[in-house]
């Protein structure tokens, strides 16, 4: 993955939650120049920065760094609904979407 590949997603993940660069900033304690300058590719963040950076879209470091565009910006409630799918047999995880899908 390129420079440029981490500074999409950084942006996207944050526009995708609407906020602006000073809130990530106060939430990640990274400072605003330097999410701007990941933003624009212009840093190598480590991964100490980009782990800060990214956690207040409920991503992983292995999420952001997964080959596919399809990257899921999950909040913390959204997170336990798909791990606690996860634990499920197959039969037990098609009745709960069954279900899910009645409520919808």
């Amino acid at each position: 993955m390129s420079l440029m590949d981490i500074a999409e997603r950084l942006k996207k993940a944050r526009t995708a939650k609407n906020l602006s660069v000073y809130k990530l900033s106060q939430i990640s304690e990274v400072s605003e120049t330097h999410i701007r300058d990941l933003e624009r590719g212009d840093h190598n963040p480590s991964f100490d920065t980009l782990s800060r950076s990214v956690k207040p879209f409920g991503l992983s470091l292995a999420e952001m760094f997964r080959d596919s565009e399809d990257v899921s910006y999950l909040n913390s409630n959204e997170r336990e609904l798909v791990e606690c799918y996860r634990m499920l047999s197959d039969e037990r995880a098609e009745k709960l979407l069954q279900f899910l899908k009645t409520l919808v």
